[in-house]
This record gives structure tokens, C-alpha cells and sequence, in this order.
């Protein structure tokens, strides 16, 4: 073995060499050894695959660091032995779901013999099916957890592994570190138990679609514009993922009659190799192209895109120009806030115990808006099981009415515990339904509130920092801006730092540092820096929990007053938001 790999390496591919794996990993292994390829064997083997904000997830291949059946597998063996420890002398099920990437349907194979070696019965999904009625499935079949198998949006060559707890949510303090001692306390593959048993294996489909397409309808607040916007046209993408499984027949049973669906990336093909866009997230332009295009060609009201497990939407609407054109999340979460504010003051609905939520580097607007309605807003980290945190805790006492994050996740309701696209998809065509019977487009109704509240305007800065170098260089940055903060930002005085891993705040006026509450509404120890200037300007900067990356939120605000000024207000803040980056070297 090469001398130039680290001795914590130099161990653990020593181990998988001589481990009880099989020998198609061991052949590929030793032919990085031949080849000398330290890089790759470092990156494989240097540290083990960890939960972050969305759980486990990484690139396909060997390794420890890698998405494999063993990784899968000591994952889920640790997950089987502490839920026999949380609970004891009982009946205990799961539900598994998986989407269309590539070893999805194996890997939930394996997670299903697992759980059921280890005495756990097991629903597992026909088929791939969206990671929100995963979610709904937990809290409808009372299972003590579940796991879904996919990465999301990341690109064809990552997968993932997501574990939810019994109401739905993904894990979270204590249950994501006891889960990750339990699997750490797994010395050999061979306490793994692969062997499963069929008799505790029960598919499921269909009743469960039904069931959870039932709820969705139940959201409906418009339901005489609906009728009466039956011919609204849409754009639907479901970018060859999971989303194709209840989309169309979801907004079908709502009414709408003129839904146009982009056919190539209907189907899940290429064993999840997504052959017709780059990057299979909605965030992108370029994956939400086609769509785009379709809709100019037809004239359609409104574009929707759902990312391969149906978790995040992205949408695109005629704007006043009467072009199409794509909303950010933040725009998005914004209409549908205030759409359901609005509906619920209009029915009576709002007591004084209602909430919405939202994470901390989602827009601010949200904050306005539910004042404004005297309506409480909980800000949380990032991370949609901290979302569905406060949902918990609050449960019984206060009612939730919807919550979004800015990476185009948002959540109608209650039943779901995790972002949800395809009930979002539902109420984004029916509030766009609702717009229209009003004259309105959807974009009008988005103008309508910045010229109420103001205009807030967000940009992402997100660099990729690949292998072990990049985690270092990600670890520097961060503790270069603890270290340096910036005294100003486009020209504005920094006035407040947050720094949520050491849960302080600092006024830098006063000179005051003074501590934020842990263990409230979500907020507990973690890598984010938030600095606050005069002007109102915010910005943020979070490593990834699920990505090679860090990323940069740059919130900028601006007076609105009329409908002309749109489009340069629009502008100057967008190159604002450009400026801050090359300001602060963010490259």
C-alpha cells in the first residue's frame, strides 16, 4: 500500500481488504492502490459518511465515504439497534421509500432486509414514490421511523439516505447522535445483518397514494375559482423523477383540463442518469429549460418543476412584461405565505395562536407579512427537520398554517413533517388559479405585496469545494470571517454578528456579546454566521451539511411605490447583491 496515504486511511483500507466484502470492492479498491490513485482513496476512505441537514448522502462508489450496500447497510443496522433500545418489548414498523437514482431500488432492498433481520417489520413502497409521502405514510401506518433513498436534487452520480422519526420528520437531536453512536459502535461488517426476513416485508402503493392525495385536496381554500380557472394552462416537469407518480393526476383531480407535460423527462430513464438536464434541481434555469420553452410555445400561465424525490418545487410565471420568467424560493415561499394569510383572515381562521416558519436564511419578508396579519413567525436553522421541530413542540398549543425555506422547499399543513413539492405543486396552481380569476397573474400578486411591504430581494453565492482539501478550505473560510468580520458591506456598517456555533451575538456598536437561546424553535449549536449592516442588508455563510460546498445568502431590500419601478429596483439590487460577492472575495 502506498506510504503516502494517512495512517487513519492506510486502517480503514486495510479493513475493507481484508473485511468480509465482496470481491468486486475489494478488486476495485486494490486497483486504485496499483494505479497510485492517492486522491481517490483518500476521498473514499479518509472519514465516514456523517448526517448532515438532509442525513446521509454522497457519491456512488467504494469506500467509507461513499454511497455502497456496506454504508447503507452499518447505517441502517445502527438505526435498527437503537430502535429496539427507544423501544423496547414493542411492535416496532418502518416505511421505506426510495426515487430514481441510480441503486435507489437496491439500496432500499437492502434497508428493508436489514430491519426486518433485526425482528422490525417493514413497509416498503411498490415503487419509487415522493420523499413527502414517505413522510405521510410514518404518521398514517404509526411507524416508529423510516428511511427514503435518494439525494435530492445533487447530481446523477450522488445518492442518499434520509432517516424520519415517528411523526414524520427527519431525525433530530438526541435521536440523530444516539443513531449515529449506535452506528459507530458497528466494528465489522459482519454485525450487519443482510439476511432478510420476507414475512416482515409488506409492499404498499396505491391505498397509501390515495390516501395522501385525499389530504392534499383537503388544503383547497379556492375551490369556486378553481372551477371557474379549469383551462388554466400548466407547464409541468417532473425533471425523470418521482413527481410523475402523483402530480399530474393530482392537479387532473382538482379540475385543471390544460396541463401540459414535458414528456422526455416524465419518465424516470437512464437508471437515473437524468440524460436531459446538467443538474437535476429546479433551482437551475437550465433544468427548468424545456419547461420554459414549452410554456412560451403554448402561452401557459404557469411552469412547475419538481426535483427527483418531489421535495422541492420550482416555478416560472408571466411577469408584467407578459414574458415567462422564473421565481426564486424566496418569491415563491412569499405568494404562498401570503395567499394562505390572507385566505385564513378571510375565513376567520386567525386567533392569535396561529404560526408560520421558516429558516434563517429564508426571507425576511415572511417575517413582515406574518406581523402584519399578527401571526408569529418561528425562524429556525437550516433544514426542514427543524421546521417540523417547532411543528412538534408546539403541537396542541399553537396551529401551523405553512412554513417554506428558500432552497424551494415549502409546507402546507401539518400531516406532512418535511417539505413537500406536491402539495406545494397544488397550491401554487390554485392560488395562480385564484390570481387569474382576479385579473391577476401570479407575478402581479407577488408585485402587489412588495409594494405593500417593500421589496426584499435574495441572491445565493454556493462554491464547490470537492474532496478533503475543499472541507479544509470550507473550515478556513469560516474561520477567517469569526476572525475578520467585515466592518462593512456595500458600503453599510455591520452592526450585529450572529454566530450560531458558539450561540452568541455580538452588537457591534455597544460592543456586547450576549447569548442566543439554545435549544428553542430549533436553534442549537451549528457552523452559520449571520452579519446584519444599517441599510438592512443580511448575510449569511453556512457550509453544506449535505454538499461539498459552502454557501453565501445575501438579502438586500428596497423601496417599491409603483409598478414602473419594478424592473430597475429589480435590477440595482441584483447587482448589489453581485457586488457583495466580489467585495468580499466570495470565489
Amino acid at each position: 500500500m502506498t506510504a503516502k496515504l494517512e495512517p487513519n486511511v492506510m486502517t480503514k483500507v486495510s479493513s475493507w481488504l481484508n473485511g468480509d466484502y465482496d470481491i468486486d470492492t475489494k478488486q476495485s479498491i486494490q486497483q486504485l492502490i496499483d494505479e497510485g490513485n492517492d486522491t481517490e482513496l483518500t476521498d473514499a476512505f479518509y472519514k465516514d459518511l456523517e448526517f448532515g441537514t438532509g442525513g446521509l448522502r454522497g457519491l456512488i462508489g467504494i469506500g467509507s465515504n461513499r454511497m455502497n450496500r456496506y454504508t447503507v447497510g452499518t447505517a441502517t443496522q445502527g438505526l435498527a439497534n437503537y430502535l429496539n433500545k427507544a423501544f423496547p418489548n414493542e411492535a416496532k414498523s418502518v416505511a421505506v421509500a426510495y426515487d430514481s437514482r441510480i441503486k435507489s431500488d437496491e439500496f432500499a432492498k437492502i434497508i428493508a432486509d436489514i430491519f426486518s433481520a433485526n425482528g422490525i417489520s417493514v413497509y416498503l413502497f411498490e415503487g419509487l414514490r415522493p420523499t413527502p409521502e414517505l413522510s405521510f405514510a410514518i404518521r398514517l401506518l404509526g411507524c416508529k421511523s423510516g428511511v427514503v433513498v435518494t439525494a435530492s436534487h445533487n447530481p446523477k452520480e450522488y445518492n442518499g439516505y434520509k432517516a424520519y422519526w415517528t411523526d414524520g420528520s427527519q431525525v433530530v437531536a438526541p435521536h440523530d447522535t444516539n443513531i449515529i453512536n449506535e452506528v459507530n459502535a458497528i466494528t465489522s461488517i459482519d454485525q450487519v445483518k443482510f439476511d432478510g426476513d420476507a414475512s416482515k416485508i409488506t409492499k404498499i402503493g396505491t391505498e397509501v397514494d390515495e390516501k395522501y392525495i385525499n389530504h392534499i385536496l383537503s388544503l383547497s381554500i379556492s375551490k369556486g375559482a378553481l372551477e371557474r380557472q379549469k383551462g388554466l394552462k400548466i407547464v409541468y416537469t417532473p425533471l425523470h423523477g418521482t413527481g410523475v407518480t402523483l402530480v399530474p393526476q393530482l392537479l387532473a383531480k382538482m379540475g385543471f383540463e390544460a396541463v401540459t407535460m414535458i414528456e422526455e423527462q416524465a419518465e424516470p430513464k437512464g437508471n437515473g442518469q437524468f440524460p436531459t438536464v446538467v443538474y437535476p434541481n429546479p433551482e437551475e434555469s437550465e433544468a427548468m429549460s424545456k419547461a420554459v420553452e414549452k410554456a412560451k410555445e403554448i402561452d401557459a400561465d404557469l411552469v412547475m418543476g419538481t426535483d427527483p424525490d418531489s421535495d422541492r418545487v420550482g416555478i416560472a410565471v408571466k411577469n408584467h412584461h407578459g414574458e415567462i420568467q422564473l421565481l426564486n424560493g424566496n418569491q415563491t415561499a412569499s405568494v404562498l405565505i401570503y395567499y394562505l394569510l390572507n385566505a385564513w383572515k378571510d375565513a376567520g381562521k386567525l386567533t392569535g395562536t396561529q404560526f408560520v416558519c421558516k429558516t434563517i436564511v429564508t426571507t425576511d419578508l415572511i417575517d413582515k407579512m406574518a406581523a402584519a396579519y399578527d401571526v408569529k413567525c418561528y425562524n429556525t436553522l437550516t433544514g426542514f427537520k427543524y421546521i417540523a421541530q417547532v411543528i412538534r413542540e408546539k403541537e396542541g398549543q399553537e396551529q401551523f398554517i405553512g412554513g417554506g425555506e428558500e432552497s424551494y422547499g415549502y409546507l402546507i399543513g401539518d400531516a406532512v413533517r418535511d417539505k413537500d413539492a406536491i402539495a406545494s405543486c397544488a397550491m401554487i396552481a390554485e392560488l395562480t388559479a385564484y390570481a387569474k380569476d382576479k385579473g391577476l397573474s401570479l407575478f402581479d400578486m407577488l408585485m402587489e405585496i412588495y409594494k405593500q411591504f417593500g421589496f426584499y430581494y435574495e441572491g445565493l453565492i454556493s462554491l464547490t469545494k470537492k474532496g478533503k482539501s475543499g472541507a479544509d478550505e470550507i473550515q478556513q473560510m469560516m474561520a477567517d470571517f469569526r476572525a475578520n468580520p467585515p466592518k462593512t458591506i456595500a458600503g453599510s456598517p455591520v452592526v450585529r454578528m450572529d454566530d450560531y456555533k458558539a450561540l452568541t451575538t455580538t452588537d457591534f456598536k455597544s460592543g456586547n456579546t450576549v447569548a442566543i437561546p439554545s435549544g428553542e424553535m430549533g436553534i442549537e449549536s451549528s457552523n452559520v454566521l449571520q452579519f446584519f449592516t444599517e441599510d438592512g442588508t443580511k448575510f449569511t455563510c453556512r457550509p453544506s451539511g449535505t454538499e461539498p460546498k459552502i454557501k453565501f445568502y445575501v438579502g438586500v431590500r428596497a423601496a417599491l411605490e409603483k409598478n414602473e419601478d419594478f424592473d430597475s429596483v429589480y435590477a440595482s439590487l441584483k447587482e448589489k447583491v453581485k457586488a457583495i460577492g466580489e467585495e468580499l472575495n466570495l470565489k
